[in-house]
């Protein structure tokens, strides 16, 4: 099969590398609305040509939407002359409910939702590396809703890559991705710019040891991708937040009241998630 990828960044790239490699793809072509990124991505050999839109959906058999979510979904309404044909159109956004929502219905059997949970801080088609996929978890969402074709292609490139995948609905998703995954973001930006407004740059840099740095390394992160995310899932991030501001508010009450047993109580609670983890 041929396979196009929109959208030649760090998920875009990254997956093109790892798609190159598996005996069932002839080719993975691209596209990309910035020019830089095309050259990049064709001299660092991500893909093999850039194609207009157009002309990649045409040729292609399996085209991937490696863009934040608004692009995604005018993708979707481009490719309505689509309907009718056995192609696969599997997004990759990361947020869910918005996406589904507005897949036109004509070709609704041929749209894959999925959510790679992988990624770093780093954007762009030189950030791109082979194994950014490789035993990440991929979430499908409403997949009851995909063509049988589109399900099994789907499974069958997710399983190729090396991925772990789950199934949930969509609306399920984002609520689980608020928590897990947009709200520590919200966290690391808040965190990184308190840093900011107290410190000055040379204490920063002597004293920051490996606990902020971790922890600020999310604020790293595109701020106009984020600030789509944040948009698109703003009711559950807020949900998010509102539960760890409680939790933060406990911890702050311990400290005020010097009860250092519930401060050591809710810090061993909070041990237990690494159990999780081992």
């Amino acid at each position: 099969m041929e396979i196009g990828i929109v959208g030649l960044g760090l998920m875009g790239g990254s997956l093109a590398l790892s798609l190159r490699k598996l005996p069932f793809v002839t080719s993975v072509v691209g596209s990309d609305h910035n020019l830089e990124h095309q050259h990049t991505a064709l001299e660092l050999g991500l893909v093999q040509a850039i194609l207009p839109f157009e002309e990649l959906k045409k040729r292609c058999d399996v085209i991937f939407f490696a863009v934040p979510v608004d692009g995604v979904i005018a993708l979707l309404n481009q490719s309505v002359d689509l309907a009718g044909s056995d192609k696969t159109l599997i997004d990759l956004g990361s947020t869910k409910a918005l996406i589904v929502a507005a897949i036109p219905p004509e070709i609704r059997a041929n749209v894959v939702a999925a959510h790679p949970m992988t990624g770093t801080e780093q954007f762009g088609p030189k950030a791109a590396f082979e194994g950014l996929y490789t035993d990440k978890v991929v979430v499908l969402c409403d997949l009851e809703h995909s063509g049988q074709k589109q399900r099994d292609i789907a499974l069958k490139i997710f399983r190729a890559i090396e991925m772990q995948i789950h199934t949930m609905g969509a609306a399920q998703h984002d609520r689980h991705a608020a928590i897990i995954s947009h709200m520590p973001h919200v966290i690391s930006y808040a965190l990184a710019n308190t840093v900011l407004a107290q410190e000055e740059k040379e204490n920063i840099l002597a004293l920051a040891a490996g606990g902020f740095r971790s922890m600020s390394r999310l604020a790293k992160s595109s701020p106009t991708m984020w600030e789509d995310i944040f948009r698109q899932n703003r009711a559950n991030v807020l949900d998010a937040v509102e539960l760890f501001q409680r939790e933060l508010a406990t911890l702050k009450e311990a400290l005020l009241e010097k009860d250092y047993t519930t401060l050591h109580k809710e810090m061993k609670d909070a041990n237990k998630l690494y159990e999780i983890f081992t």
